[in-house]
């Protein structure tokens, strides 16, 4: 019971942190309005209503429902995850998804599933992303880098 308590905690902190984040940036980067931090990295509003990167934008019904599936079959699997640490692993890559997900139910003016992600956070050298995607991507990277330690072992 304590590994399921742990995927909810980690999936529910992501999910607030990401939605509140964007709140922030929809808030305070409206009208073209940019916040230099420090070195290349900015805060700059961003709506996607592609995949990665803004890539295919006429998909984003398509991407909603392989979306949703994916969360599906994750939480399927994460519910019967042999330790912890795989749980909170799972927890930030379904509360990511979830987060972004959030975005094409409930950021959308043309209809279901066509909402846009926003984006916000800017390096200048990367394409912008948000706290869902960073989640996302350090689960995944955290997943193989535990899969390569426990397999030498």
């Amino acid at each position: 019971m304590e590994i399921r308590k742990s995927l909810t905690v980690v999936i529910l902190a992501t999910l607030i942190l990401d939605q509140l984040s964007k709140w922030f940036a929809l808030e305070h980067l409206s009208n073209g309005r940019v916040v230099e931090l420090f070195w290349t990295l900015q805060m700059r509003l961003v709506r996607n209503a592609g995949i990665s990167f803004g890539k295919a934008s006429n998909l984003g019904q398509l991407v909603s429902v392989v979306v949703f599936l994916v969360i599906v079959v994750l939480l399927k699997v994460a519910v019967n995850a042999e330790n912890r640490r795989i749980a909170i692993l799972y927890g930030l890559i379904i509360g990511g998804a979830l987060g972004n997900f959030t975005d094409r139910i409930f950021r959308s003016s043309d209809g279901f599933l066509k909402g846009e992600v926003v984006d916000f956070i800017d390096f200048q050298w990367w394409p912008v992303f948000n706290i869902a995607d960073s989640a996302v991507v350090i689960g995944c990277l955290l997943f193989a880098v535990n899969g390569l330690r426990f397999e030498r072992v």
